[in-house]
């Protein structure tokens, strides 16, 4: 074996070297119109509200009218005094808050100051009740979303309101207004990360408990509902897919807020290179968002084999460098003998 080989020898080891480090490097992101939307829901008091959630549009110069049916389902009569209420964003997981107070109105998107204020209900054991939420939106009134609820207080025979009742919003039923006009339809996907057990990373040990994170941050001034799919790709093979925000109604992203989601990813094998992408649509137009992220499934046991071999590897070099710096001191001296 003569040195140019050895030479070709090293340099192919050290070419094999230089891949499995980098790969595993690489291993190792004008009239009214309404919908409503929800069920029924019974409030911790026995008092049925429907619906959850109404959708409506009404122009500038022009009113518009939201049934809200409360129905008693104790065995004794109810006197209750309907109560407006102006909401905002409570947290990024999509929980409002309202804004409390016979005086108090929401600093923006205020629905509070265009609805009426209602009088006092009497409802039967067993009987519903229709309260008809009037809106009237001035001429001046701005293009947008405004946003606001009905909830219902007890009240004696003699019209004395106590503590208001369905101060939370599964208990309380949310308005949404849209004036129509020019508005500002903008939402900006903050985070889309893979995350495991609340961790975020590009390469994980095993696909157990995975989940997409999702940020979007609303710029607008109209409440959207971003709807889509979501799906897992291993090559051009498609392994799950996901329909994001479809069901009715679609959770939404108020004005000025943030909203978050946490979805679980499936199907994904135990080891390889994966595509988590996320094909979205947003406002009346159809604005896109298209984005994918490539995180990687490598089990301990893998690592551990490709961290030996490149241990293996390097003791192989520097075993070859000290034989041929070894072999090359034998040449030399033989070389000295005969001269």
């Amino acid at each position: 074996m003569n040195i140019q080989r050895i030479r070709g020898v090293l340099l192919v080891v050290s070419s094999i070297v230089v891949l499995v480090a980098g790969q595993f490097g690489a291993v190792a992101a004008a009239a009214a119109t309404h919908k409503n939307l929800s069920k029924p829901v019974v409030s911790g008091n026995g008092m049925k509200i429907s619906p959850l959630t109404t959708d409506i549009t009404i122009a500038p110069g022009h009113s518009g009218t939201v049934p809200v049916t409360i129905t008693n389902v104790t065995r004794q009569t109810e006197f209750l005094q309907p109560i407006e209420n102006d909401f905002i964003a409570g947290n990024e997981t999509g929980r409002p808050a309202l804004v409390l107070g016979s005086n108090s109105y929401a600093p923006t998107h205020s629905l509070k100051r265009f609805m009426v204020p209602l009088s006092s209900i009497t409802v039967s054991p067993g009987q519903s009740r229709v309260v008809n939420v009037a809106i009237h939106v001035p001429k001046t009134a701005q293009a947008g979303g405004y946003f606001g609820a009905l909830r219902f207080a007890p009240t004696t025979a003699n019209g004395v309101t106590g503590t208001g009742v369905g101060i939370g919003e599964s208990v309380a039923s949310l308005i949404l207004l849209t004036v129509p006009g020019p508005t500002v339809q903008k939402l900006v996907l903050t985070n889309f990360e893979v995350q495991q057990n609340g961790g975020t990373a590009s390469s994980f040990r095993t696909p157990k408990d995975l989940a997409l994170f999702m940020r979007f941050q609303n710029e607008g001034n109209l409440q959207e509902a971003p709807f889509g799919q979501i799906y897992v790709e291993k090559g051009k093979q498609v392994l799950y897919q996901y329909n994001f925000n479809q069901n009715q109604p679609q959770e939404f992203i108020l004005p000025d807020s943030a909203r978050r989601w946490t979805i679980p990813l499936k199907n994904l094998g135990k080891f390889g290179e994966y595509t988590i992408g996320a094909t979205l649509t947003y406002g009346t137009n159809g604005q896109s968002i298209d984005v994918t992220k490539t995180v990687w499934i490598i089990p301990t046991v893998i690592i551990a084999a490709v961290v030996g071999g490149i241990i293996l590897l390097a003791l192989i070099i520097g075993g070859m460098w000290v034989f041929m710096k070894s072999y090359k001191r034998k040449i030399l001296r033989s070389s000295r003998r005969r001269y």
